[in-house]
């Protein structure tokens, strides 16, 4: 009868801990890329998408020049447990503080990613090797894989529902740097060292290096901030679903959502009149309006100026609309309208609300970002539409902001023709906002869209009968033109979108 393999000793235990620590560590790296390419760059499928090929592509090439090593893997696994805390700890705030300061974001992006993916890439074999000794080969395979992919695990629970609502992008890299450095720190002080005095001094240096990053996360991202916008950041937060940012200059405050401007308050009341007042003055009895995104509560306002009932608005994000509801300077702009009696604040996804939603509605106000990645693009798809049509009164009238129909003339037309594909009939009109250029928005209906000067409450700033008579002519240069319905399972618009704002920024 076979004698059964000894376990693992103390030594050995530690050993496996750190495969559950590095690949912890090393899917945190992985998402943080990821995670912070969505943002700065959009297209978050993309961007993840060709990050993990990266990385694993590189945790490959780390897992084939392991090979390479061929005595002292014990120095050599806290040799490269020191580097990828000094590397990757610091990744995230380098990151964004080079994004607006290199002429190719994408060559600092994918080049960290490919020495952090070839560092971890190297780990599990080199603890294979040493745990070989201590170890049946059967016992070693299954322990050590099953340590990591528990790790894999656990970082991939950590991250979205944690890490990066709690800590941000910028803390939680340097947190799993001082993870790395402190298993190099761990097998030093518990296993023999051999001479490695150099290594303990080297994982102590990048111990505290990374604690002060630590420290200083708030201030490191302000200076990202600050380097991203023309103006002092006064407010800025990660939330599971996006990062928001306030600018104030002089009197003019500003709202960032991953980076793209959302308003600027010193002409938000053009975008929010032309955006409001055309499907509102339409309507003959709006007992119920429905508001699909406009956490800030500045469309709110704008509907408050009109005889209603009741107000649903679902928004995704309760970070957002906390800070517009408890915020003095925030609710001087939107005059409380969130704090309004008749208004009810839900905080969910607009597809999956709008999905479950059994009222109808008089008027729908659909005020969400614009299509910069798929999560988005589903908000402006085919069955996006059909389910606000579903919910639409008969005789109700809905309006989207829907881009620029001179910067992306074909994303514009596009949101038009997946609304009239829902079977609704449309009048597309567009404003001049300063602060965005001419701006696009889209009236929908069960029946045609009547071509009569809607009821306007008194003293708006900007929106009255002239402006409506002359927002539906659009000159050649933004007239429609043959275009793809956007489905979920083409997300056309997104790609369209990208085109488009991306001739212009680049």
């Amino acid at each position: 009868m076979a004698e059964a393999a000894p376990g693992p000793d103390r030594a050995g235990w530690a050993l496996l801990a750190s495969a559950f620590v590095v690949a912890t560590c090393g899917l945190v790296y992985e998402l943080l890329a990821g995670t912070l390419a969505s943002y700065l760059l959009g297209d978050s499928v993309t961007q993840f998408s060709t990050v993990i090929g990266t990385y694993l592509f590189a945790m490959g090439l780390g897992a084939w020049a392991s090979r390479g090593v061929v005595a002292n893997e014990l120095a050599m696994f806290v040799r490269v447990e020191i580097l990828i805390a000094a590397i990757g700890g610091p990744a995230a705030a380098l990151l964004f503080l080079a994004f607006d300061r290199v002429a190719d974001f994408r060559l600092p992006l994918y080049g960290l990613v490919l020495v952090i993916g070839t560092l971890v890439g190297l780990e599990i074999p080199l603890l294979m090797r040493i745990l070989k000794d201590r170890l049946a080969f059967a016992d070693l395979v299954s322990r050590v894989l099953a340590f990591d992919y528990v790790g894999a695990l656990a970082a991939s629970l950590l991250f979205p529902l944690v890490l990066v609502p709690q800590l941000g992008l910028i803390r939680t890299g340097f947190l799993f740097g001082l993870a790395n450095v402190g298993v190099a720190l761990a097998l030093l002080a518990m296993l023999p060292r051999r001479g490695l005095r150099a290594e303990w001094l080297a994982g102590w240096l990048v111990a505290l290096g990374l604690l002060a990053g630590l420290v200083m996360a708030e201030r490191l991202e302000r200076m990202a901030e600050v380097a991203s916008h023309d103006a002092p950041v006064i407010h800025a937060v990660s939330t599971p679903y996006q990062r928001i940012a306030l600018t104030r200059q002089h009197d003019d405050l500003r709202l960032y959502l991953n980076g793209n401007l959302q308003f600027a308050s010193r002409d938000e009341y053009r975008y929010h009149e032309a955006l409001v007042h055309p499907a509102m003055g339409r309507s003959a009895r709006p007992a119920r309006v429905l508001v699909l995104g406009g956490g800030d509560g500045m469309a709110v306002r704008e509907i408050l100026k009109h005889p209603v009932g009741q107000i649903t608005l679902v928004d995704l994000d309760p970070a957002m609309t906390r800070l517009f509801t408890g915020s003095a300077m925030l609710t001087a702009l939107n005059n409380g309208s969130l704090s309004d009696p008749r208004v009810r604040v839900i905080n969910a996804d607009a597809f999956q609300w709008l999905r479950a939603a059994t009222s109808r509605y008089d008027v729908v106000i659909v005020d969400l970002p614009d299509p910069t990645n798929f999560s988005l693009g589903k908000l402006y798809s085919l069955s996006f539409y059909r389910e606000l049509a579903r919910v639409l009164a008969p005789d109700g009238v809905a309006v989207v902001q829907s881009t620029s129909p001179l910067i992306a003339r074909r994303a514009y037309w596009t949101v038009v023709a997946t609304l009239e594909a829902a079977g609704l009939a449309t009048r597309p009109y567009h404003a001049y906002v300063p602060s965005f250029g001419e701006w696009g928005f889209v009236l929908a209906g069960h029946r045609p869209i009547a071509q009569v000067a809607p009821r306007l409450p008194a003293r708006l700033r900007f929106w009255d009968a002239a402006t409506e008579g002359q927002a539906s002519r659009f000159p050649a240069d933004m007239a429609r033109l043959p275009v793809a319905i956007n489905r979920l399972d083409n997300q056309a618009l997104v790609r369209v979108f990208e085109e488009e704002w991306g001739a212009v920024a680049g």
